[in-house]
């Protein structure tokens, strides 16, 4: 193939030699200025100008480049659609980019399959393809700016520069003072993306209608049938998030518009489709809150789960995002959920299961991943003493583990051989050897290690497709990671605040 550079991202016969030689820097610099056009004609109203936009962008070589990068980088990598095809060599990569035509598109059906969740019951995925899978990762890059245009102020599920952290921080901030609202709506939809309304999403959504419908209408396959799909969007496709906020944008208004003008305090924290609503009395969350969010669902094909949602004062707490949040003696405080934290310890203890006969190393490089992750997501919140907690269990677990792979064996000859550091300190250890033959031990990741500190929230008007906002967000990211790489060694180092000095629940 040829290279032709050009300055337009438009240009349709942009191409390049090979997957390796893709300039990635020059490509995410060009879509993020097209991006930043788009939502610039979006505030100012310009939704001609927005639509030619985004039709040159969704044609770009760059666009489509960072989209098949995107479906060849992500967690689903291997795993196929109905037509078993994966992208794995840098030939298919670059071949990719050229199949991503919009002339004589026509998705596949989706490969339905099912996860297990927590309550017992099965969740169903649809994966498209991969080809698929690009298409809407193209489109979703076009269709992102005016998403974050329309967004509520308080929306952070699946948002850039936005996550769970800046959501429980949020709640934080609606709920520590002393004159916070003291009443919590647990909001709960009923399967939000298997019921959204289709003709809703047609006539709403600000893209290529045809190819949107054709995305949504396609069906899938399970067990040798094909099954129509007549509502909601699938599970597993990379735009059905961002389908399913541009269908909840607006709640807030409606929820400030039916609350008093004074006196109200209600406060609307979403993360996707999970969302609480602050106020200031049960009888106002009841009688005028809950018919108006009712009301707005209802619209858009969609309802709260009857068994679900549910209204709590904060003294008594309640639950969001897998963590905590509840007053004590006046002090609000978030831990981890005991949903939660007895998840996490089902999922270790399978791990110690599944590796009975393993050598100690692995059961460390098992383990670890799980470990830094679950304690990275809770590192924001007064989780010390759950930390401490659980990193005995673990340990007694290992201890366990090995004295059924040494029955013959001492406790003590059990504690010197696998809980004993060269610092002679105690911790689940193995000694291993590099490539370059040397000998060193590495370590089980100890949860109590893990720096507490306070997140930052996001600025609710921080826009990442603004020109004003850019430097923002980029402090963002820095001030994050040397913050968090200064203190990495001090775990110490807790903030007052984030003390857990109240009453365990």
């Amino acid at each position: 193939m040829t290279n032709e550079s050009t300055d337009s991202i438009g240009a349709p016969r942009d191409t390049a030699e090979s997957w390796e030689s893709i300039n990635w820097t020059k490509a995410e610099e060009e879509v993020k200025r097209m991006q930043m056009r788009i939502a610039k004609a979006t505030r100012e109203g310009r939704h001609g100008r927005a639509k030619s936009l985004q039709w040159l962008l969704t044609h770009s070589f760059s666009a489509k480049a960072l989209a098949v990068r995107k479906v060849v980088e992500n967690r689903g990598q291997r795993t196929p659609g109905i037509d078993g095809k994966i992208w794995k060599s840098d030939e298919q990569k670059l071949n990719a980019i050229g199949t991503l035509s919009h002339r004589g598109y026509r998705p596949q059906a989706l490969r339905r399959i099912y996860i297990l969740k927590r309550n017992g019951k099965r969740r169903p995925l649809s994966i498209p393809t991969m080809r698929d899978r690009a298409m809407q990762a193209l489109h979703a890059l076009s269709l992102k700016p005016i998403a974050e245009t329309s967004a509520d102020r308080n929306s952070y599920g699946f948002r850039e520069g936005r996550g769970c952290a800046d959501a429980i921080g949020q709640c934080f901030i609606a709920l520590a003072k002393s004159n916070s609202p003291a009443w919590i709506l647990e909001a709960d939809i009923k399967s939000c993306f298997d019921t959204i309304n289709h003709e809703w999403l047609f006539r709403h959504v600000p893209m290529d209608r045809k190819i949107l419908k054709q995305w949504l209408k396609c069906g899938y396959f399970e067990n040798g049938r094909w099954f129509p799909t007549s509502e909601g969007t699938p599970q597993g496709g990379i735009i059905s998030p961002l389908l399913a906020n541009l269908t909840l944008d607006g709640l807030e208004r409606v929820i400030t518009e039916a609350a008093p003008k004074r006196g109200a305090k209600v406060n609307l924290i979403r993360y996707a489709d999970d969302f609480i609503v602050t106020g200031s009395s049960k009888e106002l969350l009841e009688e005028r809150i809950r018919p108006a969010i009712q009301k707005f669902l209802a619209e858009r094909g969609l309802t709260l789960s009857e068994d679900k949602t549910r209204i709590s004062h904060i003294d008594v707490g309640f639950d969001f995002l897998g963590q905590n949040i509840r007053k004590y003696q006046g002090k609000l405080l978030i831990k981890p959920s005991a949903a939660s934290v007895n998840a996490f310890r089902l999922k270790v203890g399978e791990v110690i299961r599944a590796n009975l006969g393993v050598a100690p190393e692995k059961m460390i490089g098992e383990l670890n991943p799980i470990l830094r992750g679950w304690a990275n997501y809770h590192r924001h919140i007064v989780a010390k003493r759950c930390f401490a907690s659980l990193d005995f269990d673990i340990a007694k677990a290992l201890f366990s583990w090995a004295r059924k792979k040494h029955p013959n064996k001492s406790g003590r000859w059990v504690k010197q051989k696998y809980f004993t550091n060269p610092k002679g300190e105690w911790n689940f250890c193995a000694p291993v050897t590099t490539s370059l033959g040397e000998t060193r031990v590495i370590e089980l990741y100890r949860l109590v290690k893990t720096v507490i500190l306070r997140h930052v929230k996001v600025r609710a008007e921080a826009h990442p497709y603004h020109p004003d906002h850019q430097e923002y967000f980029e402090r963002r990211k820095c001030f994050a990671w040397k913050v968090y790489s200064a203190r990495q060694n001090d775990p110490t180092n807790e903030p007052e605040s984030m003390q857990d000095d109240r009453p365990q629940s």
